[in-house]
């Protein structure tokens, strides 16, 4: 069974510099009355191990929840200020945490797949419970997080993070919850991801404000265009070979090395990416089937490249690959043509894993 420390006493935990940088970052004396991080985040894992419905999960199911719990608030320390109107606050901690959280869990702390994300989505979404019904759109903020996270453990993260605090209005915080709860229900994603009706129903409903998540728009796609993401020294090119052999093939590092530009010549890779959109138009216009050969690590990266290829109806695949970070490195140093481990460290920090949500079909080639 996969866990993040053995001995789960707050002493022991102090060998992580992320749990030591906890200590004496303060937070809002209205909404955490109790004291800084460190004090919230004891508080918060001795109010999880209390609640009956933990009680319950499996033992690796109660690790990624406490492991989620430890790392909640991880970002506070680097987001917290004091505002104009001398209130406490940490915008963006939750997404900033999530990032951190891969980063260690991948980088650090030997980690599987699939418990990783598990972690780093109940990071990313845990004051969602609060906050959803503030959302332009609460449902479909719900039903994307859904597709990342199981949210009856986010119930159990967000009643855990209201227990452990001290504040005048922790029965609303904890009604709110439990609103939540009951939408989850309504919406058929309570404790599992919302099933569309079809992949076009799922990619078209987050597209589009208005749209019902039960509407099944008529198929039109034609070909496939197939999007790969991954670190420099993933395997990408070797994928490409052993799955995708009768596809064309735009790889951004090939047009690279014939106009022998570099990595980091932010001028000509733009000059070069426009090259490659120009391309991937006419196999689009032909309806050819194609692979878009490149890092397309964020989630902006990804979602520029879809907006182009969806207004020509093709499949839209994205291939997520991933090998341990040991690999990774070792891989990179024995390529044709190896970039600085220092670049790939910041495609590290950059990564954000490709999510359901954002193509007709996401796989993952993660070893």
């Amino acid at each position: 069974m996969w866990t993040l420390s053995k001995n789960k006493t707050w002493e022991e935990l102090q060998k992580f510099d992320w749990v030591r940088d906890m200590n004496g970052v303060p937070q809002s004396p209205v909404h955490h009355a109790e004291g800084d991080v460190a004090i919230h985040t004891q508080m918060v894992l001795e109010e999880l191990q209390k609640l009956p419905e933990y009680l319950l999960l499996d033992e690796q199911t109660k690790e990624i929840l406490w492991a989620s719990a430890l790392m909640h608030d991880i970002e506070k320390r680097s987001t917290t200020f004091t505002d104009e109107h001398g209130n406490i606050v940490s915008p963006g901690h939750a997404k900033k945490g999530a990032m951190t959280t891969r980063q260690i869990l991948y980088r650090h702390i030997e980690t599987p797949f699939g418990i990783r994300e598990s972690v780093v989505g109940l990071v990313r979404y845990h004051g969602l419970p609060l906050w959803v019904f503030e959302k332009p759109n609460p449902v479909q903020a719900l039903l994307k997080a859904s597709l990342e996270v199981d949210t009856q453990l986010l119930v159990m993260l967000a009643k855990a993070d209201v227990l452990g605090r001290v504040c005048s209005d922790q029965k609303e915080l904890l009604y709110k919850i439990e609103l939540f709860r009951e939408l989850c229900v309504e919406q058929n994603c309570w404790g599992q991801a919302k099933e569309f009706p079809g992949e076009m129903s799922k990619f078209t409903y987050f597209r589009k404000e208005e749209q019902s998540p039960d509407y099944v728009p008529f198929d039109t796609r034609k070909s496939e265009v197939v999007l790969l993401s991954g670190i420099a020294g993933s395997g990408k090119d070797h994928y490409i070979k052993k799955n995708f052999p009768e596809h064309l093939v735009i790889s951004l590092d090939d047009m690279r090395r014939k106009l022998k530009i570099k990595y980091n010549d932010s001028k000509n890779n733009g000059r070069i990416i426009q090259e490659a959109k120009e391309l991937a138009k006419e196999y689009l216009r032909s309806q050819k089937a194609f692979v878009w050969n490149a890092t397309n690590i964020t989630v902006q990266m990804r979602s520029q490249l879809i907006d182009l290829f969806a207004v020509y109806d093709p499949v839209i695949k994205i291939v997520y690959l991933e090998v341990p970070y040991k690999t990774l490195m070792s891989q990179n140093k024995n390529r044709d043509f190896p970039i600085p481990s220092s670049a790939i460290e910041k495609m590290i920090d950059k990564l954000e894993v490709p999510k359901n949500w954002e193509a007709h079909k996401v796989e993952y080639a993660v070893s």
